[in-house]
């Protein structure tokens, strides 16, 4: 088999970070991968929410084709035309005044970290550099962003971590009010935990936090960088809750499967930042800007938007079906195509069951299976992707 050849290959060069599954994906069509062997899946894994239009989007393809030829690369000691006409429909639709671009979520998180720590001191002093994040929560993997995680296990044995970072609980205003003292810059949260298991903030709960942060002038800074860019059927998730952030951090789906990242801002927060106070050398270049460019252009007058929330209420229902025939299945958490099923027992197993038959899926957590697919899909695969897990449930 080419697929053990391959792994075989891979084993030897590439470190040991990754639990992967024995697959060699080589190539894929909508929401469709195949291996290196031929063998066919429905992915609803997606890159893990960031392949938005699924694989082999055309207009995707021939942009980022066109834009080669001219140019993939230029220092930002100079402007290019994709990043600023990038820029401009992320400030024309959504309530920020600047961008700064970069290459992922765990650096934009940098970003805001950094921007947090910046404006409490011009604000408020060399004292006001603490920034509350919440337990469960998930910001990356570089050292600011595992630390503000509030998950032990993937900080282990990484100490020292920053300093200044406290934890909450999540979804329990009182928790987060009682943390808040006059060394507080910012509050750092996700409006849907991803890793903690695709939960939810509760709409009064964000509400509570942006009156806290409005009235003690500290910056509530949203990490969007796995719920943003459509996936909860509005191009931001704070605009399907209605309660804006000063600042959000965005990847994943906005380069469709291309890396880039983002740091939005609203205009009190973006004085604090000054030349030469954050950088990023590869950050807003022209190829990663020009598949940001299709993706946004898409999900905006496309009607992508309109079909997440179509298909993430389908797939809801399907799902809570399943709840109420199978106890093993506990709860069902999520909005759009951004959704958990809670299982009694381990996820992994049915997982990997469900790969066996045809079907990409990911945990969030022990017990949970994620379900966040290409923003195209159809009501046709999931059924498909339903069934297939029906099947596996069935089994156990």
């Amino acid at each position: 088999m080419l697929q053990g050849q391959w792994i075989k290959r891979g084993e030897k060069v590439i470190m040991n970070t990754y639990s992967r599954f024995p697959i060699v994906l080589n190539e894929g069509k909508g929401t469709l991968v195949r291996d290196v062997d031929g063998k066919e899946y429905l992915d609803f894994v997606g890159g893990i929410a960031v392949n938005t239009l699924g694989y082999g989007d055309e207009e995707l393809t021939e942009a980022l084709y066109d834009q080669m030829k001219k140019m993939m690369h230029c220092s930002n000691l100079y402007w290019n035309m994709p990043g600023i006409e990038v820029a401009e429909i992320l400030i024309e639709n959504s309530v920020f005044d600047k961008v700064f671009f970069c290459n992922s979520g765990a650096e934009a998180i940098e970003g805001c970290i950094k921007l947090a720590r910046k404006y409490g001191k011009m604000v408020h002093g060399e004292h006001c550099y603490e920034i509350i994040t919440m337990k469960q929560s998930f910001h990356g993997r570089t050292m600011g962003a595992i630390t503000a995680t509030g998950q032990e296990k993937y900080q282990k044995d990484l100490n020292p971590l920053l300093e200044g970072i406290v934890y909450a609980k999540f979804n329990d205003y009182e928790s987060v009010k009682d943390l808040v003292s006059e060394k507080t810059c910012a509050i750092l949260l996700e409006p849907v935990q991803g890793e903690g298991g695709i939960r939810p903030a509760q709409r009064e709960f964000l509400k509570k936090i942006r009156e806290l942060c409005t009235e003690k002038d500290i910056l509530l800074i949203y990490d969007e960088v796995q719920c943003g860019i459509g996936r909860t059927g509005n191009l931001f998730a704070y605009q399907t809750y209605e309660i804006p952030p000063d600042a959000i951090a965005l990847a994943k789906g906005l380069g469709g499967g291309f890396p880039i990242g983002a740091m939005m801002a609203v205009e009190k927060a973006v004085l604090a930042l000054k030349p030469g106070d954050h950088a990023s050398t590869f950050g807003g270049n022209p190829l990663a800007c020009t598949a940001a460019k299709v993706i946004l252009n898409a999900l905006l007058k496309q009607g992508i938007l309109k079909n997440v929330k179509e298909q993430g209420e389908y797939l809801r229902e399907k799902l809570e079906n399943l709840k109420e025939k199978y106890d093993l299945v506990s709860e069902v958490r999520g909005i759009g195509l951004i959704q958990g099923v809670e299982l009694s027992v381990p996820a992994g197993n049915i997982i990997n069951a469900c790969i066996e038959k045809g079907l990409l899926l990911v945990g969030a957590g022990t017990n949970v299976i994620r379900f966040v697919p290409p923003l195209i899909v159809s009501k046709a695969e999931i059924d498909k992707a339903v069934n297939i897990l029906e099947k596996t449930l069935k089994e156990v």
